[in-house]
């Protein structure tokens, strides 16, 4: 198993240099769905956190109210044609205003962040995610499109920059607390949990008419539309896969699905002498993120604790991939390497975005991405510009297909 999690000492040491001041924190996406979670966090222990930053692609509304209840120092609006609108809000009070992607890679290089919560939807978080390593940066990762496009580049980035990744997704959170406990033991296997989505239990036949309005009724998670949506189609434990494979740095081979409906057991980690150890909790996304703002202490967040005489029994069970067939292009993208995943993430994003609005029926989102993939120039190293060209070249094809 990998030289991750790094060192522990190493990472500790980065969390304690300033034990006796207030972690400042940088949100990228702070009106998203983990956006707001991680506020939430905030919000709970003002005497641990300061809001040094926060942004978002287009909503201004939230994004100023929440720059004016967390005094945020500064503030980037992505889309630049709605600068004017949040300047004008936030101008009586002593916070700045930016716009545009670059503006939000300069920023979070600053030395006054020390915390950056990648929670931007899709590749758009890859860029200002390189910045904070650049920057030797803490990213607290909930954004796994970054490591599923470009992990190679982003986990070498990190390595040589300084930098350290905390995953936030609940799953790789869970993996990182078991390795924690497992003092260096050798690991045989991780096993990444899945709910099961809305479609668990549903024919396949039935599942070809679901509509988004009945993709988006996640049995558990309260999450954003794209990732529900890459939740009913499991290609988001696809993307897991390959999040799992860069952070811990262990083959495609060694990382299982097990599907969990009650969303308990949040991951496992098995060991040589066939040892598990797993991580459980009510499924809440604040637990993850409080646990990665907070390392090495574990806060309260407001959560629900397990009540283990009321859950009766937890139960496991193979995915279907005749039925959920983008987790098993998931593991061809990984197999393959190269820029492979990076073109399957691309055709996806384009897919469910369509889905969404209704323009295609649920297992096209399959079928475009395999399309794409076979169709894909094929790149075995790619660096960066390589990267970005993949992604524009793909949702290109990918569009073709749906309009």
């Amino acid at each position: 198993m990998a030289q991750w999690p790094p060192s522990q000492s190493d990472t500790i040491h980065k969390f304690l240099k300033d034990i006796v001041l207030k972690r400042k924190i940088a949100i990228l996406g702070s009106t998203g769905s983990i956006g707001t979670q991680t506020l939430d966090v905030i919000r709970q222990h003002p005497d641990l956190f300061e809001v040094e930053l926060i942004s978002a692609r287009r909503s201004t509304g939230l994004l100023i109210s929440q720059a004016l209840e967390f005094n945020a120092a500064n503030v980037v609006i992505c889309d630049d044609s709605r600068y004017r609108e949040v300047a004008d809000a936030l101008q009586p009070k002593d916070i700045k205003v930016w716009s545009g992607i670059d503006s939000l890679c300069d920023l979070v290089r600053m030395p006054s962040v020390d915390i950056v919560v990648g929670a931007m939807v899709g590749f758009s978080g890859l860029r200002p995610t390189l910045a904070a390593l650049e920057a030797g940066k803490i990213v607290a990762l909930a954004n796994k499109e970054t490591l599923v496009a470009a992990g190679e580049l982003v986990t070498a980035t990190m390595r040589r920059h300084g930098g350290v990744i905390l995953p936030v997704d609940s799953e790789h959170s869970a993996i990182f607390q078991c390795l924690l406990a497992a003092q260096g033991n050798e690991v045989e296997k991780i096993h990444l949990t899945a709910s099961g989505g809305p479609f668990r239990t549903w024919e396949r036949a039935r599942i070809a008419s679901a509509t988004a309005a009945d993709a988006l009724k996640h049995p558990n998670w309260n999450m954003g539309s794209k990732v529900t949506i890459d939740s009913a189609t499991m290609m988001n434990k696809g993307f897991e896969v390959i999040e799992a494979k860069w952070l811990f740095d262990v083959s495609p081979e060694r990382i299982n699905v097990v599907v969990h409906p009650e969303s308990v057991v949040h991951s496992m980690v098995e060991f040589v002498d066939g040892a598990v150890i797993a991580q459980l909790g009510c499924p809440d996304m604040r637990e993850p993120i409080g646990f990665a703002l907070g390392f090495p202490s574990r806060l309260t967040v407001g959560n629900r604790k397990l009540d283990f005489a009321s859950l009766g029994s937890l139960t496991f069970e193979s995915p279907d991939i005749k039925r959920f067939p983008c987790l098993g292009l998931a593991y061809e993208a990984i197999r393959r390497g190269g820029n492979a995943p990076c073109a399957l993430n691309a055709a996806n994003e384009v897919a469910v975005a369509a889905y969404l609005k209704g323009m295609i029926g649920f297992y096209d989102i399959a079928k475009i991405n395999e399309r794409c993939l076979a169709g894909l120039n094929f790149v075995q190293s790619p660096a960066l510009d390589d990267i970005f060209q993949t992604n524009k070249e793909i949702a290109s094809i990918a569009d073709g297909y749906i309009n």
